[in-house]
């Protein structure tokens, strides 16, 4: 029987479940190298907000569409779910000191961190390999989280900078193969 000979009469309704622990799930996940960034913007109340996040890509050339993803139980979950503006910083591989620190719940992730604001006010971090000022377009509820998409107003990229890459639960950079 040929490929185009085969009939999907009954398709599945729903997703089997599972057969891996959520554990499994993570490990397996960590096996995709990605970028680092921190995502930031600004409350009602003129706040910093900012996060580090490695799921990013990129969605549309025409038009410029990004996305990015926050666990619904975030605090800063309310701020980026109503602003109209956030930033995306690709991270630079002398940057995992900032990685690490807005990773943290509860720590002082601004103190000594120089920044411009972006036309949304949005915070842009020097020295970031890359930047994404983003209008918010739209959210999609996922499971336990939130995918936002970003209609990109401005971007700028630091030639040569090397990347700073996470796989398997450690901070890498690039080398050439």
């Amino acid at each position: 029987m040929k490929f185009h000979e085969i009939s999907f009469v009954n398709p599945p309704r729903k997703a089997l479940p599972p057969a891996f622990s959520t554990l499994e799930f993570r490990s397996a996940l960590g096996m995709f190298a990605t970028g680092v960034t921190i995502v930031t913007a600004r409350t009602a109340a003129g706040d910093l907000i900012g996060l580090t996040a490695n799921s990013f890509n990129s969605v549309s050339l025409d038009p410029p569409l990004v996305l990015w993803s926050l666990a619904r139980a975030a605090g800063s979950m309310p701020a980026f779910s109503t602003g109209s503006h956030y930033a995306i910083n690709i991270l630079g591989s002398h940057q995992k000191d900032l990685a690490e620190r807005f990773a943290l719940k509860g720590a002082d992730r601004w103190g000594g961190v120089t920044f411009v604001e972006g036309t949304g006010g949005a915070p842009l971090i020097a020295g970031a390999a890359a930047t994404f000022e983003c209008f918010n377009r739209s959210r999609y509820e996922e499971g336990d989280h939130v995918i936002f998409v970003g209609e990109v107003e401005r971007c700028a990229h630091a030639p040569g900078v090397s990347p700073l890459l996470f796989h398997g639960g450690r901070f890498f950079t690039e080398h050439p193969l």
